[in-house]
């Protein structure tokens, strides 16, 4: 079975307190469902179309328990508390077996 990961671009954060408050609530529900960190807000060095932001890469077992994260009690209160602070490109994608 494939691997799945979150790809997390942040666009603009207008609110960096309510990003770090998020993050104490998303890191956790993350962990708990599976969800490995790759990378997290670290340097980026942008090639062609690319912007340079805050990147996160997380990677989970499959796709399955991606989605069950993401929509799950626990993150799903996070994205509570990050509101409307951030813009951000987030998306799940499968990997290749």
């Amino acid at each position: 079975m494939a691997k799945a990961y979150w790809i997390a671009f942040y666009r603009k954060i207008n609110d960096p307190n309510a990003l770090a408050e998020y993050g104490k609530l998303a890191g956790p529900a993350i962990l708990a469902g599976g969800g490995k960190f790759l990378a997290r807000g670290g340097k980026v060095q942008p090639y062609e179309a690319g912007l340079d932001m805050r990147t996160v890469l997380i990677e989970f077992p499959n796709m399955a328990a991606a989605i069950a994260a993401y929509d799950g009690p626990g993150y799903q209160a996070a994205l509570q508390k990050l509101g409307k602070t951030v813009e951000r490109d987030m998306r799940i994608v499968e990997g290749i077996e």
